[in-house]
């Protein structure tokens, strides 16, 4: 199954992203595929395909990774994208720990031999849109008017792993397993 690590922001935090969003989804982009709000989240790790093996596993070294973390005060804040590729929008608050949990959540997929997000450095962001192979779409005017986007402050207080099954429409997600930060019981 295609598995990865995630936080996911309140509904509060997601209303505001809507709000901040909709004027661009309203304009015409060619090639542009808005992701769904229902799927909205910060990615920590991505494993890809995981042997039905590994996953109890993978359970288990993610809990204690969570059990080792603390919660997080968080906010969605700014724009920006990957290229052409993808628009995302930016995060504030506790961002050090937030990279801190996001190395432990690699750490714990390069450890079970698993080919955690190859991208360089971490850079906390939520996708809000991608570009298909060869639209000719500038992201750059999109992230400059994200720019202005300030949230308000959400605790994240959850790590959650998340199967990702994609289809025709793009990936539909599920809840795997989920715990708190800081220790307690999860699914």
């Amino acid at each position: 199954m295609r598995l990865f690590a995630a936080l996911f922001p309140d509904h509060g935090a997601v209303r505001e992203l809507v709000r901040a969003v909709r004027p661009l989804r309203r304009e015409d982009a060619p090639g542009v595929r808005w992701t769904p709000v229902a799927g909205w989240h910060l990615t920590l790790a991505f494993y890809g395909e995981v042997p039905d093996e590994l996953v109890p596993e993978l359970r288990q070294r993610l809990a204690a990774v969570a059990a080792g973390a603390t919660a997080l005060t968080l906010r969605l804040a700014g724009g920006g994208r990957f290229g052409d590729r993808a628009l995302w929008a930016g995060v504030d608050g506790d961002t050090e720990p937030l990279t801190v949990l996001a190395t432990a959540a690699r750490d714990t997929g390069t450890a079970l031999g698993l080919l955690p997000d190859e991208r360089p450095g971490y850079v906390p962001h939520l996708t809000v849109a991608l570009a298909r192979r060869g639209a000719r779409t500038a992201l750059a005017p999109y992230a400059e008017r994200l720019d202005a986007f300030a949230g308000r402050p959400w605790a994240a207080g959850e790590l959650v792993l998340v199967r990702s099954e994609t289809g025709p429409d793009g990936s539909r997600y599920s809840t795997e397993a989920s715990w708190p930060l800081g220790g307690g019981t999860g699914g």
